[in-house]
């Protein structure tokens, strides 16, 4: 049986796709291959958000917003946009589902919490399907 892959993709991959990305790595532990990417990349990773995951003891300190690609979607077994709208490519044959997230841009740790539980519990429900379905 193949690991399957989700990519998660929101615009700057500064925020929400990286806390998804993490979140669904940590719980997957290896069951999952999990990749982030943005339609228009910012330069660094919200601060908050950093903060925010590191309270989980997630380190995203070596991570970095990394652009969209073709090759990324066409991996991909599973898309999850996260606010990037028609900017993400579509492949026939994959699986698209779109979360409706608060964006953590310009809020501080108290308002990116919610945001972050809110991602966990959507990761921790798609990692249960994905892994009854693969197993």
């Amino acid at each position: 049986m193949t690991t399957p892959e989700v990519l998660f993709v929101c615009v700057h991959n500064a925020g929400r796709s990286q806390m998804a990305a993490a979140l669904l790595d940590h719980h997957a532990a290896g069951r999952v291959t999990v990749r982030s990417a943005g339609s228009a990349p910012a330069d660094t990773i919200n601060p908050a958000v950093t903060a925010v995951m590191s309270e989980l003891g997630l380190d995203l300190s070596r991570e970095f917003p990394k652009p969209l690609t073709t090759e990324a979607v066409r991996a991909a077994d599973v898309v999850i946009t996260m606010g990037c709208g028609d900017a993400c490519p579509v492949f026939p044959g994959k699986r698209y589902l779109d979360w409706q997230v608060d964006d953590p841009a310009g809020q501080g740790i108290d308002a990116v919490r919610p945001i972050r539980d809110d991602i966990d519990q959507r990761v921790r429900a798609l990692l249960d399907e994905l892994v009854s379905t693969s197993a």
